[in-house]
């Protein structure tokens, strides 16, 4: 059987496309050449579903959720913070799973930061 190797890309609807696309390579220090591609640092991906009615993923008609790792979840909503981001007030650590912060772009998508417990700092 064939199987999925990996994501290939994440496409995002912008009023504002390029602003967009600045606002995650400015504040989530994405690294996007001009076509958009990023080469991420290995790591693992999780794939989860969710119940309808979940407010998990953010606004209802949001379908889907970004995730990204990060080395120092503190560090970078602090980032986002001065930036002027809405980042959420909370932040949830799972045992041996990791610490999650989230915020908002400016499309109104919210996007999940975290930090692995692997990553975590003593």
């Amino acid at each position: 059987m064939e199987r999925v190797l990996g994501i290939g890309g994440v496409f995002l609807r912008a009023a504002d496309p390029e602003a967009l696309g600045a606002w995650y390579r400015e504040c989530l220090g994405l690294d996007l050449d001009e076509h958009g591609l990023w080469r991420p640092e290995p790591g693992p991906t999780v794939v989860a579903t969710f119940p309808g009615d979940s407010d998990y993923l953010g606004a209802p008609d949001q379908r889907t959720m970004l995730n990204f790792r990060v080395r120092d979840l503190d560090a970078m909503l602090a980032q986002l913070r001065d930036r002027g981001a809405e980042v959420a007030a909370e932040v949830e650590e799972m045992d041996g799973v990791g610490r999650f912060g989230w915020v908002t772009d400016p499309a109104g998508n919210r996007v999940e930061l975290w930090q692995p417990a692997s990553a975590a700092r003593p």
